[in-house]
């Protein structure tokens, strides 16, 4: 979670102290907020953070698809997927 008080910087003060802010979220494990004219305009994460985030997209993406594929009345009743598989076995 964000600490507003902490990880919300501007671009320039990320600029100049890269360094010291990189070290902040790595510390922490709390990304980075970055603003131009006072808006949020880029989040910093660390590699595994993002990694995590991006399997977690996917995941959900996933599980969207396969909603919707569901509404439209594609894919199988389990039953029959499991008796497909106890056949091939």
């Amino acid at each position: 979670m964000i600490d507003v008080t902490q990880d919300i910087h501007s671009l320039t003060t990320f600029k100049r102290n890269s360094s010291e802010l990189m070290k902040q979220m790595k510390k922490t494990g709390r990304p980075l907020v970055l603003t131009v004219n006072g808006k949020a305009e880029a989040v910093v994460l660390d590699a595994a953070d993002y990694q995590l985030v991006a399997e977690q997209l996917d995941a959900i993406a996933g599980i969207r698809r396969g909603l919707d594929e569901v509404k439209r009345g594609l894919g199988q009743d389990f039953e029959e997927v499991f008796d497909e598989l106890e056949r091939e076995a």
